[in-house]
């Protein structure tokens, strides 16, 4: 999965054609300059570990769950995200903004069904979103 956003990045760099998904990695690489460099340096990106435990966050983490939130909006999965998407931004106006919000509740949702072993609850996270515009 590492390499997809090295490629991408890289196809960018030496003005070669993207596919769609190469072009929705790209935007949302645009929007983490500090990712950049990281993704250019293609051997250090993809054997890097990102532990918590040292206090540091997946930078492919981070850009998947902004792709993940792409796809809800778009297809409307859960139902019902399409809608408070576009409430947050009613509400907040930035669209980078609003994704980094809503990974919060995503993230939450991923973890309580990883630790319980069980599918995500999308209710909880529908409720959890729904919480932050109140």
């Amino acid at each position: 999965m590492r390499r997809i956003f090295t490629e991408a990045w890289r196809k960018l760099r030496e003005n070669e054609p993207l596919d769609p998904l190469e072009q929705l990695i790209v935007r949302i690489v645009h929007q983490h300059p500090e990712y950049h460099v990281l993704l250019e340096t293609e051997e250090a990106a993809l054997d890097r570990d990102y532990r918590p435990e040292d206090g540091e966050s997946n930078p492919f983490l981070h850009l998947g769950m902004h792709i993940s939130l792409h796809e809800q909006i778009d297809t409307d999965r859960p139902a019902g995200i399409t809608a408070l998407y576009r409430e947050m931004m009613l509400k907040i106006g930035d669209p980078h903004q609003v994704e980094h919000q809503l990974m919060e509740c995503l993230g939450r949702m991923l973890w309580e069904a990883q630790r319980a072993q069980r599918l995500p609850d999308e209710q909880a996270y529908l409720e959890c979103v729904r919480s932050l515009l109140r």
